[in-house]
């Protein structure tokens, strides 16, 4: 292996695995709503996009078998590098939405498929010790690229289009500006990035025996204790998330005479992409250090309350209409750092279920219905809100919050799962989400 420091390639590692999610997930939200896109459009054509995160466990296979995980991460970033300039490219002309929505459709396989090699090459790339040191790291830089992402290149398209006095030419810009950035961090990457040896041992099994393997992870997956539980706390837990994830970013920027609160680009790249992120992030930590201490079941409850009581604060916005920023601010900081509390016993629990025999793929299973439980709701929830009003669909999303309590009541966990053992690290466990945002 060719040695290479760690701290030459890591972080830039997780900050170019990021900023694609960000870009499909929430940028072309804040972007189709600036264009003119109706809230039943906006939802339904970017929840779509959550599939290829649906679907990647059915394809990780291959990308162990057929090239190295190297390979695969300096083409991706490539292949998301083309597919921003693509979007760029599109923007300004006639057929603006069928092409910006193709070439987020190429981004986010990419940016999938580059998930699978970045995983995957940590752990070759580093040994055990590394891996446990640089865990923090990398999710320092995943949240980093959020800020960037839904922060700075929202404010940086916002200002472009008070300068220019043109939305589509200013988007244009911004997309152009992350190209740039894409394909220099495909270029240092394929000089930063080590060769591991292992890494070069590709799998040898026929696609018959691939098949057999994965038809049998699938069988152990729905044979285990409390199946159905599982499976329904997997796909209800963050039901009201679901709904609100989307409707509430539209909620921020669309016009006051539409009952939302008028924020500008830049306004909202403060509130979601900044205050928001640091409350979810510091609310992710302190979760892990009570599920640290007490285990999963103690906090349990007081996370399923974090994770559904604090989505209140929309109500209030709705109806109030605040116009000061801090009081905004407030309120997103609230319900963000509830979320961040209330998301690591869902991400606790993804583990225990998938503890035993063939664990990893059933953690990446898991996180296939992780995906759908966002892909689902969002498809319904811009022609929902669009039909009700905001003020009525907030109070939807917290009578939904019913199913949050009614799917964590039926689980059956060990009491000891999650707590410190004598002789483990003094760190709290760090859990990586699915996504550096919630959308």
């Amino acid at each position: 292996m060719k040695q290479r420091n760690p701290w030459a390639w890591v972080p830039t590692l997780y900050f170019a695995e990021g900023i694609p999610y960000v870009a499909v997930m929430t940028i072309s939200l804040v972007m189709y709503k600036r264009l003119g896109l109706s809230n039943t459009d906006i939802t339904l054509y970017t929840s779509w996009l959550y599939l290829p995160w649906v679907i990647k466990p059915f394809w990780s296979p291959f990308v162990d078998m057929l090239r190295t995980k190297r390979w695969w991460i300096v083409s991706m970033q490539l292949l998301i590098g083309a597919a921003l300039g693509g979007v760029a490219f599109t923007i300004p002309g006639p057929y603006w939405l069928q092409g910006s929505l193709a070439f987020f459709w190429l981004m986010a396989f990419a940016s999938a498929t580059h998930d699978i090699a970045a995983d995957g090459f940590y752990m070759l790339g580093l040994d055990h010790h590394q891996q446990a040191w640089f865990v923090g790291i990398r999710s320092t830089f995943y949240r980093i690229a959020t800020i960037v992402g839904q922060g700075l290149l929202v404010m940086l398209a916002g200002n472009l289009e008070v300068i220019t006095r043109n939305i589509r030419y200013s988007w244009s810009l911004m997309f152009y500006f992350m190209t740039g950035l894409f394909i220099a961090l495909w270029l240092y990457h394929s000089w930063s990035l080590p060769r591991p040896r292992e890494d070069g041992e590709k799998g040898r099994k026929d696609v018959r025996g691939l098949f057999a393997e994965f038809k049998h992870t699938i069988v152990t997956f729905f044979q285990k204790p409390q199946v159905w539980a599982g499976i329904g706390f997997m796909l209800f837990y963050r039901m009201p998330e679901g709904l609100l994830a989307k409707v509430s970013a539209l909620f921020l920027i669309d016009s006051m005479h539409n009952g939302g609160l008028g924020l500008s680009p830049a306004e909202y790249g403060l509130v979601q992409g900044t205050v928001g992120v640091i409350g979810l992030t510091l609310g992710g930590i302190l979760g892990g250090i009570a599920a640290s201490a007490g285990g999963l079941k103690k906090w349990l409850w007081p996370m399923v309350c974090a994770i559904t009581l604090p989505d209140i604060v929309y109500v209030y916005m709705a109806y109030a209409l605040p116009d000061q920023l801090m009081v905004v601010n407030a309120c997103v900081f609230i319900e963000q750092f509830g979320y961040g509390f209330g998301f690591s016993a869902y991400m606790l629990y993804l583990i225990y279920y998938s503890q035993g025999e063939h664990k990893t793929s059933h953690y990446a299973l898991c996180t296939a219905f992780m995906a759908l439980s966002m892909m689902i709701p969002g498809l319904f929830a811009g022609a929902l809100q669009e039909a009700v009003g905001y003020r009525m669909f907030f109070i939807i999303v917290m009578i939904a919050c019913s199913l949050t309590f009614i799917v964590s009541a039926m689980l059956e966990i060990d009491p000891d799962f999650g707590k410190k053992k004598e002789g483990d690290s003094g760190n709290a466990p760090i859990i990586k989400r699915d996504s550096p945002t919630r959308n």
